[in-house]
Order: C-alpha cells, then structure tokens, then sequence
C-alpha cells in the first residue's frame, strides 16, 4: 500500500467506469483529452492534468475522493490526490 491510508478505504471490488468511452465532462462538452484517469471511489472517468479541462483533478477538488488509476490501456498505476504520491 506504499504508505497510504486512502487505498485502504477503497470499495471492494473495485467501481466501474461510468462512462468507459471517456471522460465524462469532456463528452458531454464535446471537448477533447490527453489521457484518462478512473477515481476509484465512484468511478468517474476525467482527463489529466494534461488535457486542456483537466476533469479528474476538478472531481478531486469537488468530491475529496482520494485515490485514481491511470484509465489508459496497458497502465495500472495509482495516485492519491491527497498525499500527492504514487500508491
């Protein structure tokens, strides 16, 4: 667990994406993204810091839902918002 409380406080088994052709803002604006990350609370898909909206640090800031993965195919990492780390 890498030292992080917030991945123990993840729901078992892990959420679905809501909206797995994408992000969910971006979709719905019609905007486009980089790349995508899944929160694993609720299972909102937003896009990086790197895309233009920037939709999955804006549900952290909205939510406090800690803990995403990485939604890109081949990737499994995970970073928690709050202690600003990979877990």
């Amino acid at each position: 667990m890498n030292g992080c409380e917030h991945v123990r406080d993840l729901p078992v088994p892990q959420v679905e994406p809501r909206t797995p052709q994408g992000c969910e803002e971006c979709l719905a604006e019609g905007t486009r993204w980089v790349h995508l990350r899944l929160c694993l609370t609720c299972g909102h898909v937003g896009c990086c810091d790197s895309s233009p909206r920037r939709h999955a640090s804006g549900h952290f800031a909205a939510t406090g839902h800690p803990v995403i993965r990485s939604f890109q195919p081949g990737e499994d990492w995970r970073w928690c918002f709050v202690d600003e780390r990979i877990v």
